[in-house]
């Protein structure tokens, strides 16, 4: 991939909000060879689409967060993709990964309560054909995500513990 799109698409990821303009000057281009670019690239389904990372806490909102791993049987000619992209249509499911360990599956799941996760994994994910078995870990504290810092954590007003 040439250079050029290499590090627009660096520079996206961190910050989709920047204007065309504002990244041609960072990247000393046009400012109409960079917005066709960002349109090929949208096309091609290379930017998949363009985010803001949120921290709901600011606004009173704390959703329910869990990390839900799920061990499967893999299927003959698809392995796990079938099962893996079923569970990804879920709208419960915000990431869905293939990883290395006990579990084969690692799935992203946000809720309004840990009610509604656990409904969730009872009535929609376990009775799937093919899932085998699952553990649900619900996050506590969200520290970073996406590369972005939530909550400084050396900016906290509790005080050190020393024995």
């Amino acid at each position: 991939m040439e250079s050029l799109t290499v590090k627009l698409l660096e520079i996206l990821e961190r910050d989709a909000t920047l204007a065309p303009a504002r990244l041609a000057t960072m990247l000393g281009v046009d400012e109409d060879t960079i917005a066709r670019r960002i349109e090929d690239l949208e096309q091609s389904g290379v930017i998949v689409r363009r985010k803001a990372v949120v921290n709901w806490a600011r606004v009173g909102i704390e959703p329910v967060i869990a990390l839900i791993e799920v061990r499967v049987s893999p299927q003959r000619d698809v392995g796990f993709d079938s099962l893996a992209a079923r569970i990804s249509r879920f709208p419960e499911a915000r990431s869905v990964y293939l990883v290395s360990g006990t579990y084969d599956l690692a799935v992203e799941v946000f809720g309004r309560t840990m009610k509604d996760i656990a409904s969730f994994v009872q009535q929609r994910l376990a009775p799937l054909d093919g899932v085998q078995g699952t553990t649900t870990h619900f996050l506590l504290q969200r520290y970073k995500a996406d590369g972005d810092m939530f909550d400084n954590p050396e900016g906290s007003p509790r005080l050190p513990y020393a024995p």
